[in-house]
C-alpha cells in the first residue's frame, strides 16, 4: 500500500468518524467556521519522547496530519517519564492559547489540575494513547487509543492458551496508569485462563544493560517462569537479550505490546510469540484531524475512538514490516 493512499484513507476515516459518531453524549459546539487552516495552532504534549521507537511513530502521525491538513503543530515531551515536568509543559502549551491541545494522560491525578485549567481557559483538549479510563472525568472531549486493560486481558488469555504456567510482566513505568492496566489485564486474563500467577517486574529502560540484567536475574532466581509480557519495544529488546544470554530464546514464551523493527524481526524468527498493536501512528494523526475540524466547524467525535488492539503474529508480520521501516507501524 502506498503511503499517500494510506494517509488519504486515514483522513477519510477520520472525517467519517467525526461526522457520524455513534455516542449518545453530545459534543459541545465551538469553532468559528473559518476556512483558514494556516491560522490553526495545535499543541501536543506526551509523556513519551520522540526519540523513543514507539513515540517516534506517534510523532510521525502528528507531523503527517499537520502536513496533510495545512495546520501548525508543536510536539513536546519531558526528557524522562516525569509527571511534574509534563504538567509544566501542559501549562506552557496552554499559555500559548493554542487552537487545541492534545495530550497523553498516564496520570490523571498529577496532570488533572493543568488540564482542567486549560479547559477552563477555553482551550479544547483531546487525549491520546493513555487515559481511556480517566479522560472524561477531566472534561476532555474525546480519547484516541485502545482500552489498556482489555488489551492486556486478551494478551494474557493468548499466553495461557499457548501453554504458559507462570509469568512476569515487565513494566518500565510503574505508576503509569496505562501500563499498570496492561499488567493488570494480563494478570487477570492469564490466571483466569489457567495460566497461573503473574509477577510485575520493574525495570529502568534508561539503562538497557541494567534492564536486561534485572530480567535475567529474575529468570535465574525462578526457573519455573515460562512466560513474559513486555509493555513496549524498548522493554522487549533487553528482554530478548536476557533470554539469549540464558539460552532460553523460544523456550520461555515472550509477547509484547507495540511494534518496532526489532519486535517484528523477533516475531518472524520465533523469539516473540506476538505483539499487541495499538496503531500509534493513528493515535498521533487522528487527534490533529479532530482538533482541526473542531476549530473549523465545531465538530468532534466523543467517547473513545479505538485504534486497537490488534495482534501481530508470524502469519502477518511481514505485511507490516515495510510500513514499520517508514515509521508508520
Amino acid at each position: 500500500m502506498k503511503v499517500t493512499k494510506l494517509l488519504v484513507g486515514i483522513a477519510s476515516a477520520a472525517l467519517l468518524v467525526a461526522a457520524c459518531s455513534s455516542s449518545s453524549t453530545p459534543a459541545p459546539s465551538a469553532g468559528g467556521g473559518s476556512t483558514d487552516r494556516a491560522g490553526i495552532n495545535i499543541e501536543v504534549v506526551s509523556h513519551g519522547q520522540a526519540s523513543d521507537p514507539f513515540w517516534s511513530v506517534v510523532k510521525n502521525g502528528v507531523d503527517a496530519a499537520a502536513k496533510d491538513l495545512g495546520v501548525k503543530v508543536n510536539y513536546s515531551a519531558p526528557d524522562t517519564f516525569d509527571m511534574v515536568k509534563m504538567a509544566q509543559l501542559i501549562d506552557a502549551a496552554c499559555a500559548k492559547k493554542p487552537s487545541g491541545l492534545i495530550i497523553s494522560l498516564p496520570d490523571a491525578a498529577a496532570l488533572g489540575p493543568s488540564v482542567t485549567k486549560c479547559i477552563a481557559a477555553g482551550i479544547p483538549v483531546w487525549s491520546m494513547n493513555s487515559g481511556s479510563d480517566t479522560y472524561k472525568d477531566l472534561g476532555i472531549l474525546a480519547h484516541v487509543g485502545q482500552t489498556e486493560y482489555e488489551a492486556g486481558l486478551g494478551g494474557g488469555e493468548l499466553m495461557a492458551k499457548a501453554g504458559g504456567t507462570k509469568a512476569i510482566c515487565v513494566n518500565q513505568e510503574v505508576g503509569n496508569a496505562a501500563l499498570d492496566l496492561r499488567c493488570k489485564g494480563f494478570t487477570d486474563g492469564f490466571t483466569a485462563s489457567g495460566g497461573g500467577s503473574v509477577e510485575v517486574v520493574q525495570v529502568n529502560l534508561s539503562d538497557a544493560t541494567g534492564a536486561q540484567q534485572t530480567v535475567q536475574a529474575k529468570l535465574q532466581s525462578d526457573p519455573t517462569i515460562d512466560t513474559i509480557l513486555t509493555l513496549g519495544p524498548t522493554g522487549a529488546a533487553p528482554t530478548i537479550e536476557a533470554l539469549k544470554a540464558l539460552g532460553q530464546t523460544g523456550k520461555i514464551k515472550l509477547a509484547t505490546f507495540d511494534l518496532s523493527p526489532v519486535v517484528l524481526s523477533g516475531i518472524l524468527d520465533g523469539s516473540i510469540e506476538f505483539a499487541i498493536d495499538q496503531q500509534q501512528f493513528i493515535q498521533g494523526y487522528l487527534p490533529v484531524v479532530f482538533a482541526t475540524l473542531y476549530d473549523l466547524y465545531g465538530t468532534t467525535p466523543v467517547g473513545v475512538v479505538m485504534t486497537g488492539p490488534g495482534i501481530v503474529t508470524k502469519a502477518n508480520a511481514q505485511q507490516v514490516i515495510d510500513l514499520s521501516k517508514q515509521g508508520i507501524r
